[in-house]
């Protein structure tokens, strides 16, 4: 395993861990890999200052463990930063439990919806990336949930 800092374009910092460098860049290139702050899909690596382990006997620095070897435990967040995560909590529950969910036909029912030919109400479902800019560009508004890291588990 091998634990990736990332960056969203909205400059929230936070880490995910991988099977290796190419599943985080076919689940970056598939879409699945997300900001947890604010959805944002538009993620790229930090630098990271790398893990080396020592072959000599003076153990007066301390080596990084590898990953297999420590269960992965939550990163402390600082208390303003915990309070905002509480409130997208609270807010992405009220959406959820406020709206229907259409899953796949989110597109289709979201266009049904502002034509008038479905009933107003509020929905939730997936659109890929295209789909929902699509729906923008004919003046749509949709706004993405984002994927709380309790979501991915």
């Amino acid at each position: 395993m091998i634990r990736f800092s990332l960056h969203c374009d909205q400059a929230h910092e936070f880490e995910i861990w991988f099977g290796s460098n190419a599943d985080f860049d076919g689940q970056k290139k598939r879409g699945l890999v997300s900001c947890p702050v604010c959805g944002s899909s538009q993620i790229e690596k930090s630098l990271m200052a790398p893990a080396v382990a020592r072959s000599d006997k003076d153990r007066s620095m301390p080596v990084a463990p590898i990953a297999s070897d420590v269960p992965a435990a939550p990163v402390a967040m600082d208390p303003a930063r915990a309070e905002m995560m509480a409130a997208i909590r609270d807010m992405v529950r009220q959406v959820r439990s406020s709206a229907e969910d259409v899953g796949d036909r989110f597109p289709t029912e979201a266009r049904k919806i502002h034509y008038g030919e479905a009933k107003e109400r509020g929905i939730i479902g997936k659109a890929n990336p295209e789909e929902a800019r699509k729906l923008l560009e004919e003046g749509i508004g949709v706004l993405p949930l984002p994927n709380l890291p309790e979501d991915m588990n």
